[in-house]
């Protein structure tokens, strides 16, 4: 790797702050369901990478949890009837730390609106949730009105969020190989972070 090629001290600050925060808390279960945080992450992020979708999806479909990795709520908070507003957090989050642009964190900000979109929708769409996303369902508004849904579809950045939602549904497979964190995290780079 020639030097043309080595991220900024601003990127690998960036990547090395994300593999710790996934070091202290990708190893707790992502809640109620049978995989890791880091596991769920991984996952989406490889089914946005097989999808031949953009560096910023991926990185979204990485991050799109994040928001879970930075309260103490612990990873039962929806059985004990908290919603933890996840998306709206770790969106907020990567903007104020990171200056990560809206091509990365909308989709992230909108992953919850999305899956109650897809349940307005997809007639199929909620019986195919697993439990733990039922629950947190009800926690987060339930369904969409049809005033909502049409409000959902002139959003910037909904066609990503619903993407990112069906890779988030996907990516709950214990025992699932993919490839690690730092494949994902060199997708972070000045290119990604100041788009044209």
């Amino acid at each position: 790797m020639d030097a043309s090629s080595e991220p900024t001290p601003a990127i690998s600050s960036i990547r090395s702050q994300l593999a710790h925060i996934f070091a202290q808390h990708g190893g707790d279960l992502y809640g109620g369901e049978s995989v890791t945080q880091l596991d769920h992450a991984l996952q989406a992020a490889q089914l946005a990478q097989q999808q031949d979708r953009p560096a910023s999806e991926i990185v979204s479909a990485l991050l799109h949890d994040v928001g879970h990795l930075l309260h103490d709520l612990g990873d039962d908070c929806a059985q004990r009837g908290i919603d933890d507003t996840h998306e709206e957090a770790g969106a907020a989050w990567l903007i104020a730390e990171h200056a990560f642009p809206p091509c990365v964190t909308e989709p992230i900000r909108l992953h919850v609106p999305a899956k109650r979109f897809l349940c307005a929708v997809d007639a199929g769409y909620h019986a195919e949730l697993s439990p733990a996303s039922q629950l947190s369902l009800s926690l987060q508004g339930g369904p969409f009105t049809e005033l909502e849904v049409a409000a959902f579809r002139e959003t910037p950045y909904s066609e990503a969020a619903v993407r990112l939602r069906r890779w988030d549904d996907l990516a709950k497979v214990p025992g699932q190989d993919t490839p690690p964190l730092e494949h994902f995290l060199a997708m972070i780079d000045s290119s990604l972070l100041n788009p044209q």
